[in-house]
């Protein structure tokens, strides 16, 4: 949920104004409750009226809800879905390591992309990640590189209180400007694909609710204090990505922690990524066993692949952008409000059934506005 996206919230409270903290607020709210409903979703209820958990994944879901048209069609749009964002979500992380190290060491004669092979060598251990548990280890450092970044930042940023101006917010915006602000905000506050696997290993399922709320009301909190205290800092000269603001003694070590924090994420996604290709192919050989060499064979390609794809292609960030607009609107809003519709139609109350579809109308407005602003942006750069 403190993912590299909150690092340009202040940039979109810039083109949102007073719209922008009310969108950080509502973003919350509505990640969360999706959240909810999808896990909801993996629960039917017995003979006894007792809830029962008859399906483990997203993909499971998806199945059950597709069952008429055909047995698995659900299953494989969403596994290619998330295989999508979970992939170039990687690829992002390379790309952002060797910007990072580009800025920080501006004297040392390497481009990005050779920046980028050097961060990759230090991920090949990836490979031979074989549980979750590794990587919740390995997430709880990122968790801690992310939050001393933060604490850089605000801590600079009061520093200027003097220099501070409510003035600065904008009460009118510009709808292409609004949009984009959008989008960083409700993306940075995605995690659902990984939420069926996290309330599966919780030792405590039952508390997974109360988790979700104070996980995402502190993340709310956290996200709103830092765009707004950093954006009344530098106002109009507010840039893409606030540490760029810095003075150069605080940017390089900001950036040396943001590359810890970008390397230490790499493996969530990655790890999660292999499962289900892994997943699949042992479902489609009817066998729960896939061969360690078979393994680590999709481990390396994939690997392999995010390296590639960060080398070659061009404006990259554009096509994460239309990307991220078809997927993680797909994957945060439309697909857990239609999975609980069509699964839970006649257990729903009559504002259950409003909040759901209200939520799948907002999500295909995002996507559609995203994928519009994406591919105006690709023209504009092709041209």
């Amino acid at each position: 949920l403190q993912g590299i996206f909150v690092l340009g919230l202040p940039y979109a409270l810039l083109h949102s104004g007073y719209s922008g903290l009310f969108l950080i607020i509502l973003a919350a709210g509505l990640c969360c409750y999706t959240g909810k409903i999808l896990i909801a979703c993996l629960y039917e209820e017995n003979e006894d009226g007792q809830l029962i958990r008859v399906r483990d994944t997203y993909e499971d879901i998806a199945n059950a809800c597709c069952r008429k048209l055909s047995p698995r069609l659900g299953g494989i749009v969403v596994n290619v879905t998330q295989v999508m964002e979970l992939i170039m979500t990687c690829i992002l992380y390379l790309v952002v390591s060797g910007n990072l190290l580009s800025h920080s060491f501006p004297y040392v004669p390497m481009t990005e992309k050779t920046w980028s092979v050097i961060v990759f060598v230090t991920l090949l251990p990836c490979v031979f990640i074989k549980t979750l548990k590794i990587v919740s280890k390995l997430s709880q450092l990122c968790s801690l590189a992310h939050f001393i970044v933060i604490l850089l930042v605000m801590t600079y940023c009061l520093t200027q209180i003097h220099h501070w101006s409510w003035a600065r917010f904008r009460l009118s915006i510009e709808f292409e400007d609004f949009l984009v602000s959008v989008g960083v905000i409700i993306f940075s506050y995605t995690s659902q694909i990984f939420l069926p696997t996290l309330e599966g290993n919780m030792e405590n399922p039952g508390e997974f609710r109360c988790m979700l709320n104070w996980t995402h009301f502190f993340a709310c909190v956290l996200k709103t204090t830092f765009a707004l205290t950093a954006f009344l800092t530098w106002g109009e000269e507010t840039k893409e990505v606030i540490t760029d603001n810095l003075p150069p003694f605080l940017q390089t070590l900001v950036n040396l922690c943001l590359l810890t924090k970008a390397a230490l994420s790499y493996p969530l996604p990655f790890f999660a990524a292999t499962e289900i290709v892994c997943a699949c192919v042992s479902r489609s050989n009817h066998c729960n066993y896939v061969s360690p060499l078979f393994t680590l064979g999709v481990r390396s390609s994939f690997l392999l692949l995010t390296l590639l794809m960060a080398m070659f292609i061009p404006h990259f960030a554009l096509l994460m952008g239309l990307t991220g607009s078809v997927t993680g609107a797909a994957m945060t809003f439309l697909l857990p409000s239609l999975f609980h519709l069509k699964l839970k139609w006649k257990k729903l109350s009559f504002l259950e059934k409003c909040a759901d579809i209200s939520v799948f109308i907002l999500g295909l407005l995002c996507s559609l506005a995203g994928i519009v602003c994406s591919i105006t942006g690709l023209l504009e750069v092709l041209k």
